[in-house]
């Protein structure tokens, strides 16, 4: 048992967390779908509206440059955060997927044409897979796919068997969001690079419980959201190797994305602000450092732990559940549980839970082809993080048990 971390503290952090759900207190596992927020995060929001709103970079006011060295604040910790070799490398985005969209549109319009290869994984949420997609259909080349085997693992032989001169790139998740999954991706990313392949990582699930280091695992781009690291929503990163993004054409147009504009030509700013056209999302950024700074005040390893346990627990509990089947069983897993009850659909397990005031995630999960290749239409998706507890757990099982008696 975990004895470093005071769990209760930690909770009383959460403001959520306090309320009841039908007359229930609420359990929260739909982590993985995106984190509740600490009341750090919820103050830096408020005390940036309050105190100091204003547009950033341009203006001289005392209000501009506060905003401005708030702004610039998150990036240096977002450099930290990934070991990043500089703060040039860091573009904020909208989120992972827009991140994904900015290197396929960018990276993959200039440097990938027709006849190239793409690799991604059967393991993929959609929006890593539509950009390619779209790319493919745009530039005539190929997407190929790395099957798994029946425990939600990628199978390495068949990775390396289609790779080929011919491939250009290769876009994998760290983290599977349906699974919970954990891709070798430095093992990934070396055997891309042996065939001269460039790399994106889609961190969004990884980024909340894995230490990243780009730098170690010599990664060209790796993407995650805020939202999913106790931050807010509407905000993310992309890590790019310096020498790949000053050689990528902006993805927008507008304001601070430039350094001179005339009616004949337009020449660009330098990085990272190539990439952030018009008024970014300005608070959210701001208040992305807090929720990095606390989970680094917590530690990393502590996190991985604590959640580990978690794992390991309500695994040994799920399973002894009779008719119950744990989808994705992979030896390297994060805190993430999907399962199926026999004879019950997702959707109605996930009612019932929250009657009892539990929050699971019912569905495909945005992995419509992986649900396929297991053979099921959907699972129930429990996702822990560390303000949760093996009490609540004991509450799902018990409202599994519920669902049972009333469905089965």
């Amino acid at each position: 048992m975990t004895l470093k971390l005071d769990i209760n503290k930690i909770r009383h952090d959460f403001p959520i967390l306090e309320q009841s759900i039908n007359g229930k207190k609420l359990v929260y596992f739909d982590n993985a779908a995106t984190t509740q927020k600490p009341s750090v995060v919820i103050e830096a929001l408020k005390n940036y509206y309050e105190g100091y709103n204003a547009n950033i970079h341009r203006g001289i006011h005392h209000l501009a440059e506060k905003a401005t060295a708030a702004f610039e604040a998150t990036r240096k910790t977002v450099k930290s955060f990934l070991n990043a070799n500089s703060i040039e490398e860091i573009i904020f985005t909208y989120g992972t997927t827009d991140s994904i969209n900015l290197v396929a549109g960018t990276y993959g319009r200039k440097f990938i044409n027709a006849g190239d290869e793409i690799i991604i994984s059967t393991l993929e949420h959609h929006s890593n897979i539509v950009p390619w997609q779209m790319l493919c259909e745009e530039k005539g080349c190929i997407l190929k796919i790395i099957p798994i085997n029946d425990e939600g693992e990628i199978i390495l032989e068949e990775y390396e068997k289609l790779l080929s001169p011919k491939t250009k790139f290769v876009s994998v998740v760290h983290v599977s969001n349906a699974l919970g999954t954990i891709n070798p991706i430095k093992t990934i990313i070396d055997k891309a690079h042996a065939v001269g392949a460039k790399v994106l990582i889609d961190g969004a699930q990884a980024s909340s419980h894995l230490d990243i280091d780009v730098q170690a695992l010599d990664v060209d781009f790796y993407a995650l959201s805020a939202h999913k690291l106790f931050g807010p929503t509407g905000m993310g990163v992309l890590y790019g190797k310096k020498e790949l993004l000053e050689a990528m054409p902006p993805y927008r147009g507008g304001g601070e994305m430039i350094k001179e504009v005339t009616f004949e030509k337009t020449t660009y700013a330098d990085l990272p602000y190539k990439f952030e056209a018009g008024t970014p999302n300005i608070a959210d950024v701001v208040a992305f450092k807090f929720a990095l700074d606390y989970i680094q005040n917590i530690g990393k390893t502590n996190i991985a732990a604590y959640e580990n346990e978690l794992l390991a627990y309500a695994t040994e509990k799920l399973e002894s559940i009779e008719g119950l089947t744990v989808i994705g069983k992979a030896k390297e897993k994060v805190s993430v549980i999907s399962f199926v009850l026999e004879g019950i659909h997702p959707q109605d397990i996930g009612i019932i839970l929250d009657q009892q005031g539990i929050a699971v995630r019912t569905g495909h999960h945005c992995t419509q082809p992986l649900m396929q290749r297991l053979g099921i239409p959907g699972t129930a998706r429990a996702s822990f993080s560390v303000y949760n507890t093996f009490e609540e757990i004991d509450a799902l099982v018990a409202g599994i048990l519920k669902v049972k008696k009333l469905l089965s």
